[in-house]
């Protein structure tokens, strides 16, 4: 057979099981296709079935609920209406009340308008009775109502004044027993204690010469050395008839030290002229300053108190070169620490504190010559700025009294200053200032009323006053010394105390003939 007959019959094979194969997949699916559909004609007719019954369900439900709503909302409309009708009846009964209440109010306004007309009829009646009892008591005692108020007053004034009187004289005798015996026992055991001198040696100003013609040297040709000794220290320089001194003259004691211990040095050199006074003169200077640094660091470790600033324990060694009225500042300063400490201790304070506030508590001494101000407030302002404790620099800032103490260790340090300055031979002070004082002292007690004369007695601790006996009685005399103490103490600047002491005395003079 030809290869393209049996090709021919191969495809013809193909087309014909193709075609029986379409034939046969198209009876298959109708036979599906009918069989879905009665499938799906079943489904409806269960599914409208159900659906009806599930409407018929849904139906009875519904109006059950309805039933049930219907039912729940007639009940609470029927408690509801109950409900009203009590409140109604408790309105109604409440109003039936203040009905009532209203009735008794207006009753009892009545009784009231009649009881206040009644009233003011009484106190018309009072006030006629008080009027013409008044007249009747202005003539039987012969004294205006005003005339009576007046005697009544000035005698309660002399009353309450004697009463007044005994009562501060009764209190200052009994607290000044107690605070001077506990003073007395806590000063005696601080001083006892403290071996600090009394009295410091002044600032020297005077440089001895080893002979007259050294003045020639200093002056030098045309004063050349000593215009610039002075413009390189700042001293003035004096030379007079006294024979081999020189005499140094500056408000600032530091400037001077450092003068003085130039001038020894040019002397002891021999060379004098300015270059060699500038260099000697910074040497000096730096001298003095390792001196400072040291009295300082020394003044530290005497008292045990560390941990100061280094500027300030600079400023306490320039305070050896430092006096007030004869005593050396600086050992004033230690005094104070040690005294402040050891009665911080009998009072049971912190004993730190207030040595570290008794040896600050001069601190603006060190440059009060370079800086406006007082010392109090220079002191202050340093203690601020190197951040001392506050306590300390309200110690400071109180120690002369510009602002009242608010602490113990203010007090203590106030205490501490007064006995290192006010304890004999503590200081010196000039005839002339001294005699100012007293003066003062005088004048002051001489402006009070119904003083006589006074006298300052005791250096100045004593004022001794004499009053006028016909213008200040017994009882007088308590108030009177405590006015002019407190004028004293707001008036005056003083080391220690000043006891006021007045003396009233009535004579009666008569001659028999």
């Amino acid at each position: 057979m030809p290869w393209w007959l049996a090709v021919i019959l191969i495809l013809v094979f193909a087309a014909v099981a193709f075609f029986l194969g379409i034939t046969y997949r198209k009876k298959v699916s109708e036979r599906e296709i009918s069989s879905a559909e009665e499938e799906a004609r079943r489904i409806i007719n269960e599914a409208i079935k159900t659906g009806e019954s599930k409407q018929r369900e849904a139906l009875l439900e519904a109006k059950e609920s309805i039933h049930k709503e219907r039912t729940e909302y007639e009940r609470e409309v029927k408690e509801r209406r109950s409900e009203l009708q009590k409140q109604e009846r408790r309105l109604q009964s409440k109003e039936e009340n203040l009905d009532k209440k209203t009735d008794n109010i207006e009753k009892k306004n009545e009784q009231l308008n009649k009881k206040l007309q009644e009233a003011d009829a009484l106190r018309e009646e009072v006030k006629l009775i008080k009027r013409s009892e008044l007249e009747m008591l202005e003539k039987l005692s012969g004294y205006t109502q005003e005339e009576a108020k007046d005697y009544l007053i000035r005698e309660i004034e002399s009353e309450v004044t004697h009463e007044k009187a005994m009562k501060i004289k009764e209190l200052e005798a009994r607290f000044k027993e107690e605070a001077d015996e506990k003073a007395r026992e806590y000063i005696t055991l601080a001083i006892q204690r403290c071996a600090a001198d009394h009295v410091a040696e002044a600032t020297v100003s005077v440089v001895p010469l080893p002979n007259d013609e050294m003045k020639g040297r200093v002056i030098g040709r045309e004063g050349r050395n000593i215009r610039a000794i002075e413009t390189l220290t700042g001293v003035d320089l004096i030379i007079d008839d006294t024979p081999e001194a020189i005499t140094l003259s500056s408000f600032d004691p530091y400037r001077r030290e450092i003068a003085r211990v130039a001038l020894e040095k040019l002397i002891t050199d021999g060379r004098i002229h300015p270059a060699r006074i500038e260099e000697t003169v910074e040497k000096a200077r730096r001298e003095v300053e390792a001196t400072v640094k040291a009295e300082g660091e020394r003044a530290t470790f005497e008292t045990g108190v560390h941990g100061l600033n280094q500027e300030l324990v600079k400023l306490l060694g320039r305070q050896k070169f430092r006096t007030s009225y004869g005593q050396n500042v600086l050992k004033h300063s230690i005094e104070v620490s040690h005294i402040a400490g050891l009665l911080a201790a009998e009072l049971g304070v912190d004993v730190t504190i207030a040595k570290r506030a008794g040896l600050l508590h001069d601190i603006g001494k060190s440059i009060d010559h370079e800086v406006e101000g007082s010392h109090v407030a220079i002191g202050v302002e340093l203690a601020r700025k190197y951040k001392e404790n506050e306590q300390i620099v309200h110690a400071i800032q109180a120690h002369h009294g510009d602002v009242e103490p608010q602490t113990l260790i203010a007090c203590i340090v106030q205490a501490a200053d007064t006995i290192s300055a006010a304890r004999p031979g503590a200081r010196r002070e000039n005839i002339e200032n001294y005699i100012k004082r007293l003066e003062k002292l005088e004048e002051l007690t001489n402006s009070f009323p119904g003083v006589a004369s006074s006298f300052a007695i005791q250096a100045g601790r004593e004022i001794r006053i004499m009053v006028k006996p016909e213008e200040v009685g017994e009882d007088q005399m308590v108030l009177l010394a405590h006015d002019i103490a407190r004028k004293i103490e707001s008036d005056l600047e003083y080391p220690g105390q000043i006891k006021v002491n007045l003396l009233r005395e009535t004579r009666a003079v008569e001659y028999a003939k």
